[in-house]
């Protein structure tokens, strides 16, 4: 799947491409699945441009899970290991190659949606708990609780101990309260329901929705201004002078979180599924929100 320019959905078509070939040190992938998380419609509108160095016929997708089908001399791995894998703007199709320091192996008890959908998402979480550095007895407010990266950061952050204040649409509260979460509607009200919540403050604040209402409501009720981070408004960050977190991805972090989903300790749902093909239809999905879940493409 590629795009021969920035614009809406419809700019994603199959297109043939030459079957990449691994070489020393690297693993070539055939695709199960493919998670879709919300930076590949921001790159695909052109709002990374000034990030990521892009040319056209460009590429989407940064998380997956697949077998093995070749593997250079020294990675460690054989033809028919299953894995789970993260690369930059290349999962949207049916063969990825990648350094072996890229993937992990794929748990048995884990579906293959499951774990192509759980690798950015884990990592984001992983990423952002170290950077606020929230430990037990601390509170943490969660811009986009019931989402994917939003849910993953709930459910690590009440197992060591810190509470949680989510926000979310009504209809998904229920949803955050099963993650351990006290959900609060965001609306213009959004600061007093935070503050009678914990009256006393919060110690860190996570942004992954990207509005600036929730930034500068982190701003009023974060004891500290250096414990605000967004995953979603570079521009914002920067205007306001939050972090802006992008992350180090590493495999080791995508073991753990796929061993803690295999042994239930770590949930995380698929709302809807896409073959390949449907790109276009799942970033539409995508980008109309409104759901509990990842939205993952499927490939035979």
């Amino acid at each position: 799947m590629v795009m021969d320019s920035y614009g809406t959905p419809d700019v994603l078509r199959v297109a043939d491409l030459p079957d990449p070939r691994a070489g020393a040190g690297q693993v070539r992938v055939r695709i199960k699945a493919a998670g879709l998380n919300p930076i590949d419609a921001k790159i695909r509108r052109g709002e990374f441009d000034a990030v990521y160095d892009i040319s056209f016929p460009g590429q989407l997708g940064n998380e997956f899970a697949g077998v093995v089908d070749q593997a250079g001399a020294g990675t460690g791995f054989s033809a028919g290991d299953e894995v789970i894998g993260f690369v930059d703007m290349a999962a949207y199709a049916e063969y990825v190659v990648v350094p072996a320091e890229n993937l992990t192996r794929k748990p048995k008890e884990l579906g293959w949606e499951t774990a192509a959908a759980i690798g950015a998402v884990g990592q984001a979480a992983f990423n952002a708990l170290r950077t606020l550095g929230v430990t037990a007895g601390e509170t943490l407010l969660v811009h986009g609780a019931a989402g994917g990266v939003g849910g993953v950061v709930t459910q690590l952050a009440r197992a060591r101990g810190v509470m949680v204040i989510g926000t979310a649409r009504a209809d998904h509260h229920d949803h955050v309260r099963s993650l351990g979460g006290i959900p609060v509607h965001h609306d213009e009200r959004l600061e007093q329901r935070v503050r009678e919540a914990a009256p006393d403050g919060v110690d860190a604040a996570l942004d992954l929705t990207g509005s600036e209402g929730a930034i500068t409501v982190s701003i009023a009720v974060t004891r500290d201004k250096s414990r605000i981070v967004t995953l979603a408004a570079p521009q914002l960050a920067r205007q306001y002078g939050i972090t802006m977190m992008f992350g180090t991805r590493s495999a080791e972090t995508v073991a753990r979180v796929a061993e803690s989903a295999a042994r239930g300790e770590l949930h995380l749902p698929v709302a809807r599924r896409f073959p390949l093909s449907q790109a276009a239809e799942a970033h539409r999905a995508l980008e109309a929100g409104g759901r509990l879940g990842k939205l993952v493409l499927t490939l035979d």
